[in-house]
Order: C-alpha cells, then structure tokens, then sequence
C-alpha cells in the first residue's frame, strides 16, 4: 500500500539522496550528476512550508518524493522521483495526484513540469499536455520537454 504524507522536517537529506538515486538510475554520467546536484536538492525550506510529499510504503519508507513551488495561477512540479526499486509500483501516479490536489489548495489553475526525457511518458500518461522543449535548469546547453497540467478541469491524473 503506498500513502502520500507531507515531508517531516529533518528529512531533506534522505530525501536528496533518493532523487540522486532516481536521477542515476537512468544511467548519467559522474559529470552530468555533479551538475545536476543543486537541482536535486530538497530544501528544509520548501519541506517547512509544506511544499514537499513523500510517497511511503506500508512500514513508512520513503518511495518517492515530489515538490510543488510557485504561487498564483501557475505553479511547478519541481521535482517528482521515485526510488528506483520502486519504479513501476505506483508511487510516481500517487506523487503526482497529491502533487495536483496540492496545486489546487494554493489556488493554481495550471502546473508546469521540466521533465527528464525519461520521465516524458509518464507525465504525459498522468494527462500533462506538451507545451514545448525548454533551457534546463541544470545542464547549461541542455533542453527538456516541458509540460502543462491544467488544474481547472477538476479531474484527477
């Protein structure tokens, strides 16, 4: 059984190494990942103000983990990984409808995500809409596909 709860204070380490996991399980290089380090990061600050779930097993691991920034009519997913062991188990689906109920509860219409090519198919299963490729955050150079949840259509993913 997979729950979704909010990130406890304290918990921004583990969290960070969980998405270092993710992000090297699609196979990046040391260079790519060192680069990648301070988008990886879950701020203490983000997990104090509630902006940052986790997915946890039936004994409370963490799954997965997602942040959701911004404020007004458009807000991002900032980041949504899952633990590699448990890639495919649901955990990412569980992340991103708690990440869209909370988008709803700050009074967002849309979500926007910079997605790793990796992750292109699962947002777009999730009903994201393709918007364009955008500079990532990141990776000087590099260009991601961005996506766009609508939030008004009171659906969930």
């Amino acid at each position: 059984m997979i729950a979704v709860r909010p990130a406890r204070v304290g918990e921004g380490q583990a969290l960070t190494a969980l998405c270092v996991r993710s992000k090297a399980h699609w196979g990046y290089d040391a260079v790519f990942m060192r680069l990648s380090a301070a988008a990886l990061m879950v701020e203490e600050s983000d997990v104090a103000a509630g902006r940052v779930l986790v997915a946890t097993d039936a004994v409370n691991r963490p799954l997965g983990v997602a942040t959701v920034l911004g404020a007004g009519d458009s807000v991002d997913l900032d980041a949504l990984f899952v633990d590699p062991p448990a890639i495919g188990s649901g955990a990412g689906r569980a992340l991103f409808g708690a990440a869209v109920r909370l988008a709803r509860s700050l009074g967002a219409r849309r979500m926007t995500v910079l997605a790793d090519p990796n992750a292109a198919s699962f947002y777009r299963r999730m009903g994201a809409r393709f918007l364009r490729n955008a500079p990532s955050d990141a990776i000087p150079g590099r260009v991601l596909p961005l996506y766009e949840y609508d939030l008004t259509s009171g659906e969930e993913p």
